[in-house]
């Protein structure tokens, strides 16, 4: 699918969500949630209803249609690593993941609580060589063996208008996935001819599946899940930035934008980090044109409000704060009133809690966030 549809063509999920990219001011909010795995065996204690959860909670039907295959919050290997039992700990183990790292579980859990990493695959040179580089190979057969299938649901969804996003792991995340957040600090010092290496392949494997990929639909979206950022700041400096990762995302974008089947379609470039995201909207801004962010987490210092004003030209999702959805409606009510009559006159905002909803707000309150999100937002 080269051309876009008709608007009449689109589902309304797709024409909402397109406007929101558009930037339309006064547009209705496209209604979506950043996740609700933390949250649900609580709320099911608590009395939520069975059924439908986006009719329950008012969600729009998927307005973008994602490709994958490129990893999210580590890379995309191929094959992955086996997971396997390393220690005994008694109520606790470490289990080696599918990415290599040896994570700290509590026995018999692998959900509801944040895992500790202890270990991770990529020391120096030789274990890059010998654990994982190959893993990474663009050409292994099996990350094309449904690729028939997938590409003609891509090809159905484009026909339907809606947003063709090519998701993948950012090269910050990707690179802690490997070596591990503090070991990557030094890295970056000590080991400098490795982290091109891991960023070389990087972009050798993510061109090779996002050019397969556009031989068959245009893209509307690449979108990054980076993380690069913690409460106070970036982790990395913004000169590390254009050192070690910049020169990789610009070559990998140019790449895909002489792909693209619609030369003329507006590629959006979208960056999702936790933390204080603040100082690198312009970074990646001026870098790689960057025009979506998410999810500004409040805890950290993101206010979506006034960054929307000082950078009226950014789409945002996120802002909405956890911890007041766990206080009272009246609280939750000041909230809303305050972020979403701004936002929807603004244009470019879709509003969703500013991480995964945590067991700690209490379905009702959700709920009742969702209900002001449509009286405020359609």
């Amino acid at each position: 699918m080269s051309s876009l549809p008709p608007r009449e063509q689109m589902t309304p999920a797709a024409r909402k969500l397109r406007d929101t990219y558009a930037r339309v001011p006064g547009a209705p909010f496209y209604h979506k949630t950043f996740g609700l795995w933390m949250c649900l065996d609580t709320w099911r204690e608590q009395g939520l209803p069975e059924g439908n959860l986006a009719e329950l909670f008012h969600f729009d039907p998927p307005g973008s249609h994602s490709l994958g295959q490129l990893g999210w919050c580590e890379a995309a290997f191929a094959p992955a690593f086996p997971e396997v039992l390393v220690e005994d700990r008694g109520e606790t183990e470490v289990v080696q993941d599918r990415a290599g790292r040896h994570v700290l579980f509590f026995k018999g859990r692998r959900t509801g609580f944040m895992p500790e990493y202890v270990d991770h695959p990529v020391k120096d040179m030789a274990t890059w060589e010998e654990k994982v580089r190959w893993r990474l190979d663009p050409a292994t057969a099996g990350r094309y063996a449904d690729l028939d299938t997938r590409m003609g649901a891509a090809r159905a969804a484009a026909a339907q208008g809606l947003m063709i996003c090519q998701n993948l792991v950012g090269g910050y995340m990707y690179l802690r996935s490997l070596i591990g957040p503090a070991e990557l600090l030094y890295a970056f010092y000590d080991m400098p001819g490795l982290i091109h290496a891991c960023m070389a392949q990087w972009l050798e494997l993510a061109d090779a599946v996002v050019a397969r990929h556009q031989e068959q639909v245009t893209l509307d979206i690449v979108f990054m899940a980076e993380d690069i950022c913690y409460n106070c700041g970036p982790l990395i400096s913004p000169e590390m930035f254009r050192e070690f990762l910049l020169p990789y995302y610009q070559q990998l974008l140019a790449n895909i934008r002489s792909r693209q089947l619609d030369p003329a379609r507006h590629l959006y470039v979208e960056i999702d980090t936790d933390g204080y995201a603040v100082p690198m909207i312009p970074v990646y801004r001026d870098g790689i044109g960057m025009e979506v962010m998410n999810p500004f987490e409040v805890a950290s210092g993101c206010d979506v409000v006034a960054i929307g004003r000082d950078y009226p030209d950014l789409v945002m999702s996120g802002g909405i704060d956890k911890r007041v959805l766990a206080g009272s409606l009246a609280e939750i009510d000041r909230m809303c009133e305050r972020i979403l009559p701004v936002m929807r006159a603004r244009g470019g905002y879709i509003p969703t809690c500013d991480h995964g909803v945590p067991p700690e707000v209490p379905w009702r309150n959700y709920l009742h966030y969702r209900q002001r999100c449509v009286e405020i937002g359609n």
